[in-house]
């Protein structure tokens, strides 16, 4: 881990094992390029003044990337992690200059599924950004699995599908490719498939979608920066069409967004 583009110390790594006010990006680096970088640094930097007052230049994250990759495998998984060292500034509302931490570590083969979902009433705080506040979301992971089922799928208060733990969810009918209309996290591979689709000429839409629109005709699929498209196979014990063509047809859409050297 480097923060700042040096080694991280001791001082550093404690820290950061104390800071639960972050936010981060997460991606796969492969041959010194990520798909999707430019939304990457996007991220970070409207976050960064969201949450601290004040912005990332891209080059500066571009800078700190580059060196913790430099001279390191081909392959690996990075998080860039956003935080503040005064935090009593932050407390009181004052714009801080906010440090940046990257974690290099082993590359995340793709999951193949299909999942089995449980649903849940459950809303993320501020959902669009994605920071640190993960508890919720493990906790709800656990359940699930206890519960026998392999993840969770979130539904707001309104009774609308949002998204799951980590992961954005779409819907497809064999027609078109529909987004939950609901307070989500802006995924990042949900962006590039939404490029790829709209590249590619498959109809794409957001709509409110509540477990009662869900049929056994529907296909659905989880997607996230290790797994672009992973299908789901029932919600709740409803099955849901598993279809390999068009878990194809995402991976195609997904894959037309070149890779970007760091």
């Amino acid at each position: 881990m480097e923060v700042n583009g040096v080694e991280a110390d001791g001082a550093d790594l404690r820290l950061l094992a104390r800071t639960s006010y972050a936010h981060f990006t997460s991606m796969q680096v492969r041959g010194g390029a990520v798909r999707g970088l430019d939304l990457h640094v996007e991220r970070l930097d409207e976050s960064a003044r969201e949450l601290f007052g004040r912005g990332l230049d891209a080059e500066r994250v571009r800078s700190c990337l580059r060196h913790a990759v430099a001279g390191g495998p081909d392959a690996v998984s990075v998080r860039i992690t956003v935080f503040a060292r005064r935090m009593d500034a932050v407390s009181r509302g004052e714009a801080v200059e906010p440090e940046i931490a990257v974690a290099v570590g082993a590359p995340a083969e793709a999951e193949t599924g299909p999942l089995r979902l449980r649903s849940v009433e459950y809303e993320r705080d501020v959902p669009h950004v994605k920071h640190a506040g993960t508890f919720g979301l493990v906790h709800q992971r656990r359940q699930a699995a206890l519960a026998g089922y392999d993840d969770a799928l979130f539904t707001d208060r309104r009774g609308r599908i949002s998204e799951a733990s980590v992961w954005n969810v779409c819907f497809y009918d064999g027609d078109r490719v529909v987004w939950p209309e609901a307070a989500v996290l802006p995924g990042i591979t949900m962006r590039l498939l939404r490029r790829g689709l709209e590249a590619k000429g498959v109809p794409c839409e957001r709509r409110e979608i509540r477990l009662g629109d869900l049929t056994p005709a529907l296909s659905a699929f989880l997607t996230n920066s290790i797994s672009p498209a992973l299908p789901v196979a029932s919600v709740d014990g409803m099955d849901l069409t598993v279809d390999p063509a068009a878990t194809n047809l995402l991976l195609d859409c997904y894959e037309t967004n070149p890779w970007q050297p760091v």
